[in-house]
């Protein structure tokens, strides 16, 4: 009788540690990648619409910010831009204003640093991004 209980204790702490072994090294940790903002273009930008468009600054500021750039102002620019949009590079990295003209789809790229702002790029919205405005 006592060899069946200590078979039967020694079965007992095999299942536990079975059970232990296998909830501990064998669990699957679910790996979700949930995308962070401005992750695979961290530069910054501000958007002035030099339009006489309604609320295009706002418009394409959430362009941008589905494209990863991350936006810090928007607003009306002090003067009229003319027919094109002006992507002007403010820091060291000129390959953010490539990066903001893809994710427009338009607009001229000019490097014009200025080490006051404390962003890369400065979009100035021309005529030409009305058309962003315009629901299909």
């Amino acid at each position: 009788m006592t060899w069946r209980r200590r078979g039967l204790a020694v079965l007992g702490v095999l299942v536990v540690v079975a059970v232990a072994w296998r909830l501990t090294v064998h669990r699957a940790v679910p790996t979700i990648a949930h995308p962070i903002p401005g992750e695979r273009i961290p530069y910054t930008a501000e958007v002035l619409n030099g339009t006489d468009v309604n609320g295009l600054a706002r418009l394409v500021t959430l362009r941008l910010r589905e494209a990863g750039v991350d936006v810090v102002f928007y607003g009306t620019a002090a003067t009229a831009v003319g027919d094109t949009t002006m992507i002007l590079v403010r820091g060291a990295d000129s390959s953010a204003g490539a990066a903001v003209r893809e994710a427009l789809g338009l607009g001229r790229v000019l490097v014009e640093p200025d080490p006051h702002l404390l962003l890369d790029v400065s979009v100035m919205l021309g005529r030409d991004a009305a058309a962003l405005g315009r629901h299909p």
